[in-house]
């Protein structure tokens, strides 16, 4: 298990230890929790490039000493050059799961201003210093890039870019602990800096980025990226025991666990995952992710509102789904995505983030672009190909979103912050950490590196319900969620395919406890 931090002034928990060090060091600076955040993320599309970057997309919960937290959603659109007859003609009725038709425009770097300008301490170009060194001077490979790696390594190896920087001279893919060295990207990310989010949305770095794409067939231009802009919204509110939880609107897919803990309560079983009542607690994840798979789309094509889904009339029809002791049936499964990283940092002064930033899977489309060192996203894999469904693929469209930050507060007083790793799943790994939190009493540490399971994984649904488990909850809840319906895959041992899970607490004299998951190469630190 990662160790624990605790302290008054300020905490962060990331997935990686060398973002951790660059969040402490920016706060050691003089800044904030924001700018603890941003030096993160930045740090992080170096260190992590199989999960996050600049090519990729961000959600954040931001919270102002004011007390006010707005959502901050910079998701990418589709190209607008995307055409659907061709995708289907290529790859039948479901989407790829990476190549060019998957590359959506990148919107982390216009989140990384919007979340500076929400009150940033320090310049914008502070944010990149760790980030730019690690580019430069290159960073031993962690475990879980080392991972992703070997997943797939025919694929990666057919791209340029990606062969000539996760592959040795041999042509064998880099060893954990060699060095990655990305000089591209360290020029990019130099130019960001001094220049801002305009060198990559309307200047020369984007323009490279658009012309190397379409040399790898994405049908992107750069008109496509000259169009995103990150937009602030209020977050989505529910009431869970005496908590407000908080979470991004839609795109996002936020609301499913504002769904899952408002039927939690109602039910009245045993909130414990390795408790008597896990069957329960599968049924519930899977019949509230049913209505992300069936209503979550760009929020201008939804039909349903998220609000309706959060009535106490649809709270009520999920708790008769769980009721009748049987997984809901699904007839299709989606392509889904998963390849994220969630942080968390949290100031005395009243500042707090909760930051997801993702390419939505291994590499993400599998492109890494050599000039600008930029790997594409694969977002685009979220849409479908069924043309009456919301969330169909069309030009200038943003696809579902598994992206979902989560903030907790106690009458004013924030209480805790949840950062997750997890695709379809981040519901689940969030209010399983909610309920060890607050309901069980557990310590921080505890909570994250607890034995987890997963209903249907990090994917979408399927027709075949099943559980992922880890050897100790599928010692202990295994027949109750066999006897729920759920086939039970029991994994090795601690697994990223259960997800990250990044936990910030405060206690009610004010100070902070953060942990990382230990799933991950991260840590927390304190001040």
């Amino acid at each position: 298990m990662t160790e624990p931090a605790s302290g008054r002034r300020f905490a962060i928990a990331t997935p990686h230890t060398a973002a951790t060090a660059a969040g402490l060091a920016a706060f050691d600076a003089g800044g904030n929790a924001i700018d603890a955040a941003l030096a993160a993320a930045t740090t992080l599309a170096v260190v992590y490039p199989h999960m996050c970057g600049v090519g990729g997309d961000l959600f954040a919960l931001v919270q102002h000493p004011a007390g006010d937290v707005l959502s901050v959603n910079s998701a990418g659109r589709s190209p607008s050059g995307i055409d659907s007859d061709v995708v289907r003609a290529a790859h039948g009725d479901r989407m790829p799961e990476h190549g060019p038709f998957t590359v959506t425009v990148p919107g982390a770097v216009a989140g990384w201003r919007a979340v500076h300008e929400r009150g940033a301490r320090l310049d914008w170009a502070q944010a990149f210093d760790a980030a730019i060194v690690a580019a430069c001077d290159g960073v031993p490979i962690a475990r879980g890039v080392r991972e992703t790696i070997v997943w797939r390594p025919e694929v990666f190896a057919t791209d340029p870019g990606l062969r000539a920087t996760i592959f040795d001279a041999d042509g064998e893919p880099l060893a954990q602990g060699a060095p990655l060295v990305q000089p591209a990207l360290a020029t990019t990310l130099e130019i960001l800096a001094a220049d801002g989010p305009a060198a990559l949305y309307r200047g020369e770095i984007g323009g490279r980025y658009a012309l190397g794409l379409r040399d790898a067939g994405v049908p992107i231009e750069p008109a496509d990226l000259e169009g995103h802009e990150a937009v602030l919204v209020p977050p989505l509110v529910g009431r869970y025991r005496d908590l407000d939880v908080r979470v991004s609107p839609p795109t996002s897919q936020g609301f499913v666990l504002l769904e899952i803990l408002a039927a939690l309560e109602r039910l009245e079983i045993d909130p414990d995952p390795l408790g008597p009542d896990a069957g329960a607690l599968a049924l519930l994840f899977r019949a509230a992710s049913l209505d992300r798979d069936r209503h979550l789309a760009d929020l201008e094509h939804m039909r349903v509102h998220p609000h309706a889904l959060l009535d106490d009339g649809h709270i009520a029809a999920l708790i008769d789904e769980v009721r009748s002791g049987r997984p809901v049936a699904v007839d299709e499964r989606p392509t889904g995505a998963g390849g994220t990283v969630g942080l968390a940092a949290a100031d005395d002064e009243g500042y707090a983030v909760c930051l997801i930033q993702s390419l939505a899977a291994g590499f993400g489309a599998g492109i890494l672009e050599p000039s600008t060192g930029i790997v594409a996203q694969a977002r685009g894999g979220s849409f479908v190909l069924d043309p009456g469904h919301p969330n169909v693929l069309a030009p200038a469209k943003q696809p579902a979103h598994t992206l979902m930050p989560v903030m907790a507060h106690r009458g004013d007083g924030l209480a805790a912050i949840s950062a997750t790793m997890g695709g379809s799943a981040h519901a689940q790994i969030s209010s399983m950490s909610l309920a060890r939190a607050f309901d069980l009493g557990m310590a921080v540490g505890d909570v994250v590196s607890a034995p987890r399971w997963l209903a249907d994984g990090m994917d979408p649904l399927g027709p075949d319900p099943f559980v992922l488990a880890e050897p100790e909850a599928a010692r202990v809840v295994g027949d109750s969620l066999r006897g729920a319906g759920f086939r039970v895959d029991e994994l090795p041992g601690l697994s990223g395919e259960v997800g990250h899970a990044q936990l910030l607490l405060v206690r009610g004299d004010g100070s902070f406890d953060a942990a990382a998951d230990p799933r991950a190469d991260g840590g927390a630190a304190a001040r």
